[in-house]
């Protein structure tokens, strides 16, 4: 046996002593499949780990980190494993430590009076919106994996979805965390204040840091009264200048009340038609865009049709809706949601596509999609744009479809690389960022280099090397 496998079972069998026989998983027992924690949500990546752990509470965390930096072993936490970047599944090498926190799942406390809630990381978003509810408030984060990923994620990657408009990001809705550092202590910051000022803001630090910097355990996340009314509107546009009219004409119609406003291209919404036709999509043949509105009103269900009525009435007028449908009642208005959200499954069914996750500022989108629409066009012949995405913020899922009988797997082999990099040129022209919402992870981790400012990235790299100097957190990914 050498020293270094030695070094390993040793690892193995302490870890086995903090978490429990039936925590510690690996591929010594036949009969144990790490798949669904080595496998990216893509099925991109396949890694290997050296085992897998599942700590029930912060304090296993904490001795679990200690007992791999003194084996000198790399972790990658791991919520509920739906990241689109490749940022928590281990790599190929057999030698890092998967720490899924799913265990920790538990809500620790609701505070009514300060509007908020106490959740461990592995709390399953949609949970945490149920519990929200039941102590009748609203915590406003969604996305379509809400069904399976982890408010641990979602802080690690600062995820958005799609009420980011109203709400921010989830480092708005964030108030405190609790965190595992690099060396395996523990920092006690579950606090619910809105005003701290006692130096560094390391709640912000460690939100959208991947995993990076420490284990995000648990966090104290903001409440909002439950809206007396929420109504949903289905309007065709003629263009995307149209949709940005439209978007301004919520802002002064709407106010605060306008919590959701996604922009989907026809050919997204034709997919969808074409793989799950009996959703019925409205409108779609008729128009190249459509939008997608939320109205949650805090009066009342009459008053918040009035301003949508009152809205759309402008829009036809004003020429920037040719048409539009209001939801008659709540399973009206989950259809057209449902619709919204199918448009991601729909591509996988067309078959592998180039994903971006990018941000442009509102007002140059119309130019950045027929300027990239028509480079596109003119560099890869055939190719199909599934534009879609959270208009509202900026945020666009500006994926690339392979051209109509060609094989997926090949397009991306062939294309892949001169795609991303023809659509990262356009968003740095347009002042962009080329990850709004899913992170950098492994997947984009070359080309941050390219597209950030080199003096932000010696600082992210400086903040790296005080807080893990031996790279031991989810090495690989955001600076590699």
């Amino acid at each position: 046996m050498t020293a270094l496998t030695a070094s390993r079972e040793a690892l193995i069998a302490l870890l086995r002593q903090i978490c429990g026989d039936a925590h510690v998983l690996t591929h010594d027992d036949p009969a144990t499949d790490l798949r669904p924690w080595e496998q990216d949500w893509r099925k991109r990546v396949h890694g290997r780990a050296l085992a897998v752990v599942r700590p029930g509470n912060t304090a296993q965390v904490a001795a679990v980190v200690k007992a791999c930096a003194a084996h000198h072993t790399p972790i990658v936490p791991q919520g509920g494993n739906t990241g689109l970047v490749v940022g928590g599944v281990p790599d190929g090498s057999g030698t890092q430590i998967v720490l899924s926190t799913t265990r920790m799942n538990a809500v620790r406390a609701v505070d009514p009076a300060n509007l908020t809630i106490t959740v461990e990381a592995g709390c399953v978003l949609q949970n945490l919106q149920a519990a929200a509810e039941a102590a009748g408030f609203l915590f406003p984060l969604s996305l379509g994996a809400e069904g399976s990923c982890t408010i641990g994620g979602n802080l690690g990657t600062n995820a958005g979805g799609t009420q980011v408009v109203r709400y921010g990001n989830t480092r708005e809705l964030c108030l405190g965390l609790e965190v595992v550092t690099a060396q395996g202590e523990i920092w006690h910051g579950l606090t619910g204040l809105r005003k701290d000022n006692t130096g560094y803001d390391l709640r912000n630090l460690m939100v959208g840091s991947e995993g990076t910097l420490g284990i995000i355990t648990a966090a104290t996340m903001k409440l909002y009264p439950l809206p007396a009314a929420q109504l949903t509107a289905w309007a065709a546009v003629p263009s995307m200048d149209a949709a940005v009219q439209l978007l301004g004409l919520a802002h002064q119609r709407l106010g605060p009340g306008l919590t959701g406003f996604e922009v989907m291209g026809q050919f997204a919404l034709g997919l969808v038609d074409k793989h799950y036709p009996q959703l019925r999509v409205p409108l779609w043949q008729e128009t190249p865009w459509c939008v997608l509105l939320e109205n949650s009103d805090s009066e009342s269900e009459q008053h918040a049709r009035s301003q949508f009525e009152a809205l759309l009435e402008a829009a036809l007028e004003a020429g920037c809706v040719t048409d539009a449908v209001v939801a008659e009642n709540l399973g009206q208005a989950r259809s057209l949601w449902h619709i919204r959200e199918s448009i991601t499954l729909a591509q996988a069914e067309e078959g592998l596509n180039i994903k971006h996750d990018i941000s442009i500022p509102v007002s140059r989108i119309p130019a950045f999609v027929a300027e990239t629409d028509a480079l596109l066009a003119r560099e890869v012949p055939g190719v199909r744009m599934v534009d879609f995405g959270h208009l509202g913020d900026g945020n666009l899922h500006y994926n690339v479809q392979a051209p109509e009988g060609v094989d997926g797997k090949a397009f991306l082999q062939g294309n892949e690389e001169r795609v991303n990099t023809l659509v990262f040129d356009q968003v740095a022209k347009f002042n962009g960022s080329i990850s709004a919402e899913h992170g950098v992870g492994e997947l984009k981790v070359g080309k941050l280099p390219l597209y950030k400012d080199p003096t932000a990235l010696s600082m992210m790299r400086a903040v790296k090397k005080a807080l893990d100097p031996h790279n031991l957190l989810n090495p690989g990914r955001v600076l590699g």
